[in-house]
């Protein structure tokens, strides 16, 4: 021999197959979210319809969420009516962030719904039957968007092929509605 010696254990060689079947079997553009879920930081820009606040903020630096960017966050998201706030499900803002990164852009998020207390959602059903009594809305875990120079249209659409939860497409008031509940489409 010339001195070097190539070893492949068993383990290893089974590791390099699967990383190359899935490398084949996954699309290119799951690849792609699947390598921002793994970027050293993860950032949401947001605009709310109704107070007017801007916030663009770093959510999750080196594998951890920061808490006051999540409790900026949470005060954003609040419910515009009461200003009473909630902590918003870190499950939510991932698929945000996923969501947004589908769309190459740097516009924010526009907020139409975030949290929303008991008594807001009570109005809001009295008003419309569109509003559902155990809204995903009222444990922080839904939100009603929209994103500036993108269709309304793709924005649904990327939001169902994510799979991550519901989707509400809601063309006559402008917003897609996204949570993180079970996988289902309206």
């Amino acid at each position: 021999m010339n001195g070097f010696q190539h070893s492949l254990s068993r383990r290893g060689f089974i590791t390099l197959g699967l990383i190359t079947a899935l490398s084949s079997a996954v699309p290119f553009e799951a690849l792609g979210a699947v390598r921002k879920m793994i970027a050293p930081e993860r950032s949401l820009s947001f605009y709310n319809t109704h107070t007017g606040e801007k916030l663009r903020s770093v959510y999750w630096f080196k594998g951890r969420y920061v808490p006051g960017a999540l409790a900026d966050i949470n005060r954003i998201l609040r419910d515009h009516r009461t200003n009473d706030i909630k902590r918003i499900d870190t499950k939510l803002l991932d698929l945000l962030y996923v969501l947004h990164g589908e769309f190459r852009t740097r516009e924010p998020f526009h907020i139409i719904s975030g949290y929303r207390s008991l008594k807001t959602n009570n109005l809001l059903r009295e008003r419309s039957r569109g509003v559902a009594k155990n809204s995903m809305h009222t444990c922080g875990k839904a939100v009603d968007i929209r994103l500036p120079g993108r269709q309304l249209k793709n924005l649904q659409t990327a939001a169902l092929e994510l799979k991550r939860g519901g989707v509400g497409y809601y063309p006559d008031a402008d917003f897609v509605h996204v949570d993180v509940g079970r996988v289902r489409y309206w």
